[in-house]
């Protein structure tokens, strides 16, 4: 029998999850632990699927996070736009405030 790690519910590996059906899973499942209800070993079980759901999850945004880096690195560099040490933005130009490091907070 599959363990509660490697697959979902469905019976589907959870390498074919997209990242919103893991967190939705992964909402599920911590819902279910905090009520409290569950026998010992169906804790435990419910545990293990929300810690590697979490892994999965945090799997799908540092690619993403690495898609949005080369996007940006490419982008730069097709156009050019690096600019030299000390250059400043055009006058009235500004980032909207907390668009820099979005995805910096680990």
């Amino acid at each position: 029998m599959p363990t509660p790690e490697t697959t979902s519910p469905a019976g589907d590996p959870l390498s074919a999850l997209s990242y919103e059906e893991a967190r939705d899973e992964l909402i599920r499942v911590v819902g279910e632990l905090e009520q409290g209800t569950a026998t010992l070993e169906d804790s435990i079980s419910l545990w293990e699927r929300g810690e590697a759901l979490a892994r999965h999850c945090e799997e799908w945004l540092i690619g993403a996070k690495a898609r949005l880096d080369a996007a940006r690195a490419g982008s730069a560099a097709a156009s050019g736009a690096a600019a030299p040490s000390g250059a400043s933005a055009p006058s009235g130009a500004s980032a909207p405030s907390g668009a820099s490091g979005a995805f910096d907070g680990e």
